[in-house]
């Protein structure tokens, strides 16, 4: 399964690759797209931080990079679940703004913009998928699960042991009491 799960990864992370690259490369493009998504981001950014730059350019160039390093970290296959994660959630802006079909009343535009977003949606449902992607191991919460109960297995099992061991101590100490001398 190993080399299915790598071909995957590097497939699903090549578009990533490629559009990030192309994004940083050109993100003027992009700009009047953005500028929507991102006067809605902005005020949330200045929030958190009021250093952080908030103009729609310097918003795309990030969400280019973020793709284009989720994109390598995915198809190389080093932090596949975290990268996968970051690069579902830099796709939903990306999605929301670049394709909102339902602003267009032209046919042929709607129907392309709602191909492109049901794509995108596609695309997030394969990296959600990837991020909970354990390799075959068991996961975490399933390892805590078995921790707990080999532990109560094993405390069960010493209260067992002391009960025996306390049994035959009483039956001991009643024989011995019998015992003349």
């Amino acid at each position: 399964m190993k080399p299915v799960r790598s071909l995957a990864r590097l497939m699903l992370g090549s578009i990533f690759v490629v559009s990030g690259v192309r994004n940083l490369r050109e993100p003027e493009r992009l700009v009047p797209t953005a500028e929507p998504v991102a006067g809605k981001v902005a005020p949330m950014i200045r929030n958190l931080n009021p250093r952080l730059p908030t103009d729609t350019l310097t918003l795309v160039r990030a969400n280019a990079a973020t793709q284009l390093v989720g994109g390598l970290m995915l198809a190389t296959g080093r932090f596949t679940r975290p990268a996968a994660l970051v690069l579902a959630g830099s796709l939903v802006p990306t999605t929301a703004a670049g394709h909102p079909f339902w602003k267009h009343d032209e046919p042929a535009t709607r129907k392309n913009h709602q191909i492109h977003f049901l794509k995108n949606v596609g695309l997030i449902g394969g990296l959600l998928l990837a991020a909970s992607d354990t390799e075959g191991k068991p996961g975490l919460r399933w390892r805590a699960s078995h921790r707990i109960d080999h532990s109560r297995r094993s405390v069960t099992r010493a209260v067992r042991t002391a009960r025996r061991e306390a049994k035959i101590a009483v039956r001991s100490a009643a024989t011995a009491r019998r015992m003349p001398g």
